[in-house]
């Protein structure tokens, strides 16, 4: 009795120091998006946020060319969850992506334009991210896509 006594307090002990503390109600969105160069070897860097990634498997994926990344911007934002969208001019996807061990994985490709996005622009809104291309459309995105499935 008293050793079934022994392992159940002991068990207990063991189970309440390892559990997980979770701070909850944490916010990881960026007021405003980030426009970054990429650099003549593909990566781009903010030094506001701390990001930096290389983009050339960004730009293969979208326009089935290596090198198509030279001379371009990234645009880039974090919402409330933590889930950072990227695109480009003439970008016809945006890229969802999400913070793993020292890299970004992709959770979500949201196609927008069949023929690519004049001049994207990110807004941060309280529930979604606000897309606007230079034609004036507007696109309210999530990371599971297109917020009333545009």
């Amino acid at each position: 009795m008293r050793l079934n006594l022994f392992l159940i307090i002991t068990a207990l002990l063991t189970y309440t120091a390892c559990s997980t503390l979770t701070l909850e109600s944490a916010n990881f969105a960026w007021p405003i998006e980030s426009v970054l160069p990429v650099d003549k070897n593909g990566n781009v860097f903010d030094e506001k946020y701390s990001v930096e990634f290389n983009s050339k498997p960004l730009f293969l994926e979208e326009h089935q060319d290596s090198n198509a990344y030279m001379g371009e911007e990234i645009r880039l934002i974090r919402d409330h969850q933590g889930y950072y969208y990227i695109t480009a001019r003439e970008f016809k996807n945006v890229y969802v992506f999400q913070a793993e061990e020292g890299e970004l994985n992709l959770q979500n490709k949201i196609s927008i334009s069949e023929i690519g996005i004049v001049n994207p622009a990110f807004n941060q809104r309280y529930s979604y991210i606000e897309l606007v291309d230079g034609n004036n459309k507007k696109f309210s995105l999530t990371h599971e896509g297109i917020e009333g499935g545009m």
